[in-house]
């Protein structure tokens, strides 16, 4: 799928940072695409919402696992959009109550399709990947609207995931030349 030009340099114009920043990773990066800058912009979640439902697979009974925290503004957004049901995935169980890592329906024996905001090493996809299949989910898809891992490469392969993005880095550095 080709990006939409006009969804790209919304997004990177009320996005993109400049500075110096620590991701997640570690790693140290002199842009940032600060997420909540569009999940908290009603009209462009929604559009990024709409382009997310063009990647989902045509699979009945899958349920749509949005990330903590950034993922759960896109989850609940594509939920309305598409009508499928939403799971909110903690970053780890919680050690009360009913002790869920996933707030929602049961994952057992279900196909869950990950929603993150963006992905540069996978660290969070990954983790919350294996929890989920160790919970007897099926996960093998991660749809995300911003992908900055290196081009050509997939950093989650070796949990055998696939990525589809709405946005690349690339698609976002487009906008800028």
């Amino acid at each position: 799928m080709t990006a939409d030009p006009d969804l790209a340099r919304d997004v990177d114009s009320r996005c993109r940072l400049t500075g110096e920043f620590t991701l997640r990773s570690g790693q140290v990066s002199h842009e940032y695409f600060d997420k909540y800058l569009f999940e908290t912009d009603p009209t462009l979640l929604a559009r990024v919402a709409a382009q997310m439902a063009t990647l989902l697979p045509d699979e009945a009974g899958q349920l749509l696992g949005g990330l903590e925290m950034g993922g759960i503004p896109l989850v609940t957004a594509l939920s309305a959009h598409t009508g499928l049901p939403a799971l909110f995935v903690r970053k780890q169980a919680k050690d009360y109550g009913t002790n869920k890592l996933a707030e929602g329906p049961d994952v057992a024996g279900r196909t869950v399709v990950l929603i993150e905001d963006v992905i540069t090493t996978g660290g969070a996809v990954r983790d919350a990947t294996r929890a989920l299949r160790d919970a007897g989910a099926n996960v093998e898809l991660v749809i995300c609207a911003i992908d900055r891992s290196p081009a050509g490469g997939n950093p989650l392969a070796d949990v055998g995931l696939e990525i589809r993005s709405v946005l690349t880095k690339a698609d976002l550095d487009g906008v800028r030349s």
